[in-house]
């Protein structure tokens, strides 16, 4: 069969000569778009929604050059008897170069000293579990010590299901210790970022002093499926977004990548400034 009878789901030899990620889709607007154009901070150029980072990524975007200590790096779960959840857990820490779903630590921000908790969607969908539980229960005992503002980017999936009740029991548990840190007046700022949802969304995830959020970021607890088929209505485009959530009172601003460290700069020095 000749050239001109190529069959039409045959890719042409020009496109089996393009590179694989030259070009990238905008899990928000769909648009199609050379990737070098998402830029140092992975922001689609035609709408604003931010890809997703990884932990480490977010930490040279926002923390100031060689100022993050990472602590209880060490912290993993040992012994899981879930069926292939430990092989789950090794492929993700293979991959993230991470122990679990969130890196926690101390560093400076646009010269403020802050302690931080990124958690990161790329390790199991940044499921909340005991060991993501613990290290930000210590976290907050950390900042309450040193009397340090403390700083979380959500991205969560929801709770765990091969922990079980343990991992619905770090809602309670970090709940427990933000209580005790916002009782002695230090300073709680959350940036939600896409996704957050589930137990996480539903505690600490929505218990801060001040609750940044993504462009287009996509918070709630249930899935648009779930609630669709709950009430058999279908619900507007930008339900759960962070534009929706901002409308309803539920995101105090929304702030763009470019200028988060700012913004974070700007909200601790405030504060501190009331403490005085």
């Amino acid at each position: 069969m000749g050239a001109a009878h190529q069959f039409k789901n045959e890719p042409s030899d020009a496109a089996k000569r393009v590179p694989d990620g030259l070009f990238v889709d905008c899990p928000y607007c769909h648009t199609h778009f050379y990737e070098k154009q998402l830029g140092k901070y992975k922001v689609c150029p035609n709408c604003g929604y931010g890809f997703r980072l990884t932990a480490h990524e977010r930490v040279a975007q926002v923390l100031d050059d060689h100022s993050f200590v990472e602590t209880n790096a060490e912290l993993s779960l040992q012994n899981p008897d879930f069926p292939g959840y430990a092989d789950k857990l090794h492929k993700a820490q293979r991959t993230t170069k991470l122990r679990d779903a969130v890196m926690t630590g101390t560093g400076t921000v646009k010269g403020q000293a802050v302690a931080v908790g990124i958690m990161d969607s790329h390790f199991v969908m940044g499921s909340l579990g005991t060991i993501v539980g613990e290290k930000i229960t210590r976290l907050f005992e950390l900042a309450l010590q040193e009397k340090l503002p403390v700083i979380l980017f959500t991205a969560s999936g929801g709770a765990r299901m091969q922990e079980g009740i343990q991992s619905l029991m770090q809602m309670a548990k970090i709940s427990g210790v933000l209580a005790r840190f916002q009782q002695a007046g230090l300073f709680y700022l959350v940036v939600l970022t896409d996704p957050t949802t589930g137990g996480v969304t539903a505690s600490f995830a929505m218990d801060g002093d001040v609750t940044l959020a993504e462009p287009h970021a996509l918070i709630g607890f249930a899935g648009r499926r779930v609630i669709e088929q709950t009430l058999h209505e279908k619900l507007p485009d930008d339900f759960q977004r962070a534009e929706s959530l901002k409308q309803q009172g539920f995101v105090d601003e929304i702030v763009t990548r470019e200028n988060l460290a700012d913004t974070i700069a700007k909200l601790v020095r405030l504060h501190r400034r009331n403490e005085a």
